[in-house]
């Protein structure tokens, strides 16, 4: 594509976002950065969660992983459901409840600083990674499609994509992100929806026809009943159920939309319309998916040796000029859609959680919130770039797949405070949560091995959280003056 149509493009949008954060952050105090004034419209916040959930990872691996294992995906969607069931009917109220800024702060209120300060750390540690992993894919494909043409380094392409986030982010900061996520996960939705149209168009079929080609293909299969493989639906509807509570749930990035809501009612008819659109939109992922590949072989296309790249390539170099635009705006809005909350979350996770900002004795100061917020903004950068440097696909895949061993932790700890009624020696807790996903980690890599060749999948999650559930079981300690929060 001709760069200087996407710079042009890819800028029009980004003016679009300024307006927006010009506009919301108009006589917006630091209160309203943290929670909007919990003044956002249920429905906004629940069309814009869809963009956040669905990172620029999802929008080019889902499509590209249907070749390899159809829509059985699909599973761990349904399970999905059930985990947001439990975050409306049981995490929303408790957190309005409390009131809180930082979903964390219940951790201090039922356990101790040690336990707070370790659920905070450890959300810090996985949202800093994710977020720069799903930013290092962006900036590659900014690289490949704008800078390289001009040679510039690849370093300046991460500067700007992060310099672009903080910019229409550090005023209006939860507010504006409501508002431009909404935008994001229309552009998104907008690029699968032109992308499907215009493969229909290009295979000259009606509606009907392209239904029955997915369907006899082969790529729509859901359903995988196999117990040892790591897609059993079993497996896939658990971990889907566990995945939505602590990556939604038990998330400061994700719950921080919710809490902008003006009352606990509120923020459950948001849950409940967000479970139906993002299932409806995961479908049609996944059926863009196993459109891609009916394409790619109805027109004799060579598909690339990684999954990953046949929606790049396909959208790039053989859709028409406006589908490789659509794409663009698309991982664009997909990527950002997550990465910008995730910046604010990460920075009022640290002022609140680890500055004590907020509290009577420490109001908020903005002058100390803006430098967090840049700050975090540098780590990011830093991270990137270090992801650039080892240059190695299969390291890199790596870190991300560990930093999600993170979760496990902070779903041991708020399953204990919710279903227990006992007090914890508290200054121990960080340790065991150290130790659970080491121990997961170690599982995992040796479960055929131990376990008559079970191969774990998404449930190690659930392991991991177990685990850290019976280390703290060991460290329990009768609470006299136990009371509900």
């Amino acid at each position: 594509m001709n760069p200087i149509l996407v710079i042009t493009v890819i800028s029009l949008y980004f003016i679009l976002l300024m307006v927006i954060s010009h506009l919301t952050s108009k006589s917006a105090d630091n209160l309203t950065f943290f929670t909007a004034n919990k003044q956002s419209p249920w429905y906004l916040v629940a069309f814009g969660m869809i963009g956040a959930s669905l990172s620029g990872v999802t929008f080019i691996s889902v499509p590209g992983e249907v070749g390899n294992t159809a829509f059985s995906y699909f599973q761990v969607v349904l399970g999905y459901l059930v985990g947001y069931f439990v975050i409306a009917a049981v995490l929303l109220p408790l957190y309005y409840r409390l009131n809180l800024i930082s979903i964390y702060t219940y951790l201090e209120q039922r356990f101790g600083t040690r336990s707070y300060k370790t659920g905070a750390f450890f959300f810090l540690l996985s949202r800093i990674v994710g977020s720069a992993f799903r930013l290092f894919l962006v900036a590659g494909v900014l690289q490949i499609a704008i800078f390289d043409a001009f040679k510039w380094p690849f370093s300046i392409t991460v500067a700007v994509t992060i310099a672009l986030i903080w910019l229409y982010t550090f005023r209006g900061g939860i507010k504006t992100i409501v508002w431009t996520d909404t935008l994001q996960t229309l552009f998104m939705i907008s690029a699968v929806v032109i992308s499907i149209y215009l493969m229909k168009d290009g295979l000259d079929m009606s509606w009907t026809s392209l239904s029955e080609k997915v369907s006899n293909s082969g790529y729509s299969k859901i359903f995988v009943w196999d117990w040892q493989s790591g897609k059993n639906f079993f497996k896939q509807f658990v971990s889907g159920a566990f995945i939505a509570i602590v990556m939604t749930g038990l998330d400061q990035d994700m719950m921080q939309k919710n809490l902008t809501c003006r009352t606990l009612k509120d923020a459950q008819k948001n849950m409940f319309w967000f479970c139906i659109v993002l299932v409806i939109v995961n479908f049609l992922f996944l059926s863009m998916g196993a459109l891609l590949y009916v394409y790619a072989e109805q027109m004799q296309i060579t598909l690339p040796q990684k999954s990953d790249d046949l929606y790049p390539m396909l959208a790039l170099q053989h859709f028409p000029a406006v589908a490789g635009v659509v794409f663009l705006l698309g991982i664009v809005a997909a990527a950002y859609s997550s990465a910008d909350s995730a910046l604010t979350a990460l920075t009022t996770s640290f002022c609140v959680d680890f500055l004590g900002l907020g509290k009577e004795e420490k109001p908020i100061s903005k002058k100390l919130r803006i430098r967090v917020h840049l700050g975090f903004s540098v780590i990011l950068f830093a991270v990137i770039l270090i992801f650039k440097a080892i240059n190695d696909d299969s390291v890199i895949t790596a870190v991300f797949t560990a930093a999600g061993y993170t979760y496990g932790p902070i779903l041991g700890l708020f399953t204990f405070g919710l279903i227990t009624k006992y007090s914890l020696k508290d200054k121990y807790v960080p340790i065991v949560c150290l130790l659970s996903p080491v121990l997961s980690y170690i599982i995992n890599i040796n479960s055929e091995a131990w376990l008559n060749g079970y191969k774990f999948g998404f449930e190690i999650l659930v392991v991991n959280g177990l685990l850290t559930f019976i280390g703290l079981f060991l460290l329990k300690e009768k609470n006299e003056n136990y009371k509900a929060l």
